[in-house]
Formats: C-alpha cells, sequence, structure tokens
C-alpha cells in the first residue's frame, strides 16, 4: 500500500512541477498577465473550489455581491479533485485554489511557491463517521469493535494526500489503530465517497460538512470525531492558496479578496439563516436548505486564521507517511488577512 502512495504522489509532484517549468520565465517567476503598478490584478479573477462548508464563504462572497463591493471580478471553477486544482494553481489558470492545506505543502514540495493565506473559513468541518448498524458512536466504541472482530475489516473511504486522509491516519494512530486494521479505499471524487457510504459500500467515512450532516441526519451514520477534536480549534480543512509571486505582484488584489470573504463568513456565524438564503437553489451543495442550515450553526467558532500547530500535526505525518519532505519553508503567510482585517 505504502508503495501506492509513494508513486501516486510522484505523479501528482511531477505533473505540477512539469506545468510550472513550462510557465517560468527566465528569472524563474511564474508568468503573470495583467502586471500594473496598483497591485491590483486588471483581469478576470478565477478561484478554484470543490464543496464543502468552508468554501460557503467564497460562493457568498461571489452571490452576495462582496466580491464586486471590493472591485473585484471573480469567476469561481469548481474541481472535484483537489490534485487537480493543485495542479490548475501551479499553471497559473488559477489566481486563488480553495483547497486541502496539505495541497499546497504538495506544491511547495515540488518546487511550486504557493503560500497560504488564510483558513477558507470554517472550524471542525471535517468530519468521520461510521454506519449507524454498527452500534458504534466513539473511537473508543470503534476500537473496541476491530478488537472484538479481528478477521473483519471494515472499509474505510478516503482521499490520498489529502486533509481526509492525514486525519484518519492521525486518529487511528492515537488509538493504537493503523490503516491495516482497514480495508482502505482510496477515492479521487469527494461525491462519489458520499455515494459509496450511502449504499453502504464503505464502513467509515472522511468526509466535510454538510454532506457528513447529511449523513447523519438521514442516513442514520454516527460521527466519531472532527478535525477541531484531533488538531485542535482553528486547524483548517481548507485555505485559501495562490502562488507566493501572485500575491507579491497584486498585494491589494489579494487583501480585497480576503476581506469579502471573511465578510461572508461573518454572515454565516451571525446569521446563518441569510447565508442560507443566498445559497439557495445556487448549485454549489447537493443538500437541502435544513441541513446546510444545520451545518452553518456549527460555524460559530470559525476563523480565517489557520492554527498553524495543528497543520503541522498533519503536515509531520504526511512526512512520516513518505508524502513530502521535512518542509523547509514557512508557507502560511497571514500578512494579507491582516491587512484585510484592519
Amino acid at each position: 500500500m505504502k508503495k501506492n502512495i509513494v508513486l501516486w504522489v510522484v505523479v501528482l509532484i511531477v505533473v505540477i512541477a512539469g506545468i510550472f517549468v513550462l510557465l517560468k520565465n527566465k528569472s524563474g517567476v511564474p508568468v503573470v498577465k495583467n502586471e500594473n503598478n496598483t497591485g491590483l490584478y486588471n483581469g478576470v479573477i478565477k478561484a478554484g473550489h470543490m464543496v464543502a462548508i468552508d468554501m460557503s464563504p467564497l460562493f457568498i462572497a461571489k452571490e452576495a455581491g462582496y466580491f464586486k463591493d471590493e472591485g473585484l471580478n471573480v469567476e469561481t471553477v469548481f474541481f472535484s479533485n483537489p490534485g487537480d486544482q493543485n495542479a490548475a494553481l501551479a499553471g497559473g489558470s488559477l489566481q486563488f485554489a480553495t483547497n486541502p492545506f496539505t495541497l499546497a505543502y504538495l506544491g511547495q514540495n515540488s518546487g511550486v511557491p504557493m503560500r497560504i493565506l488564510s483558513n477558507a473559513g470554517g472550524n471542525g468541518v471535517i468530519q468521520v463517521v461510521i454506519q449507524g448498524k454498527y452500534k458504534v458512536s466513539s473511537m473508543t466504541d470503534l476500537v473496541a469493535y476491530v478488537k472484538a472482530h479481528p478477521k473483519e475489516k471494515l472499509k474505510v473511504g478516503t482521499l490520498r494526500g489529502d486533509t481526509l486522509d492525514m486525519i484518519l491516519y492521525k486518529v487511528f494512530k492515537d488509538n493504537g489503530l493503523s490503516y491495516d486494521n482497514f480495508d482502505m479505499v482510496w477515492f479521487d471524487d469527494l461525491l462519489a465517497m458520499v455515494q459509496s457510504f450511502k449504499t453502504g459500500d464503505i464502513a467509515i467515512l472522511s468526509h466535510i460538512q454538510p454532506y457528513t450532516n447529511d449523513l447523519q441526519v438521514n442516513y442514520g451514520a454516527k460521527l466519531l470525531t472532527d478535525n477541531a477534536i484531533v488538531w485542535g480549534k482553528g486547524t483548517p480543512n481548507v485555505t485559501t492558496i495562490a502562488l507566493d509571486s501572485f500575491a507579491k505582484q497584486y498585494p491589494q488584489t489579494v487583501v480585497k479578496f480576503l476581506r469579502a470573504e471573511n465578510r461572508a463568513l461573518e454572515l454565516i456565524k451571525n446569521n446563518p439563516e441569510e447565508a442560507v438564503k443566498i445559497l439557495s437553489g445556487k448549485n454549489y451543495f447537493k443538500t437541502s436548505d435544513e441541513v446546510l442550515l444545520s451545518a452553518f450553526k456549527t460555524q460559530k467558532e470559525a476563523t480565517m486564521y489557520p492554527n498553524v500547530e495543528g497543520m503541522m500535526t498533519a503536515i509531520n505525518d504526511m512526512v512520516a507517511q513518505n508524502y513530502i519532505k521535512q518542509p523547509t519553508v514557512n508557507i502560511v503567510d497571514t500578512s494579507y488577512l491582516d491587512q484585510a482585517l484592519k
């Protein structure tokens, strides 16, 4: 299994690095269009995303006109796979990526200078759930179940090299378990993971709100843990990521982008009903408004500032699994966020 993991990561790194090399100019800096002296990017800003509750600030800022209020023309671009979004950012077809923080480290590790600018806006977003039929409702229960059924390996669904992978790795390790105790099913599509749980093909799922909320409300799933418990409050699932060269060339665009997202996050925290109305009928979440509202109501402690200590716990686990080498560069830069929230 470890050999396959390493192969997957090597392929991803080669793809990202290859695209990056093709787009470098003689000075080694990625080619960025629309250069000016104002710190503002004049073109259409393309912001990549998948679909999770902590990506809602991006969606609301777009739908409620918060980006327009900042003078930004933002186009959102959907990806079903975080690796594809990482490659698009590295290749220059995106200005911002809303992606798991682990992917920024994968990019940096491959020679692409990615910077984590902020949390996308969330807390306790990643949840580990289990089918209700197992009568397991805590990690303690799960350990007891595994010990009582040594010949039965429960199927566990996750994304390799992603935050969804890292939370499982740590919570299993913390409870005396490992991937060897389970039948690991590695997906490359978030929505396919949810469907597989709904049909009962997998027993345990590491996934994100509001989909895990839906599984608990409508499919009898039981919550085992979340990333706020495993890594600490403020540890993100996804973060707002940009190339270092873009952020330095267009600092005012970055500040305005983050300010609009923070405005949306404050709406979610203080008026979740209004936040749901803004997204109702839009093609972001494949869940009901009721499920989305229940997820928003869990976000009172959501923050744009990342818990770096919690993130590094996950990154060190990636090193232990031979996904990446030990980071030598601090890629978290919240200076733009500081300016946005003045």
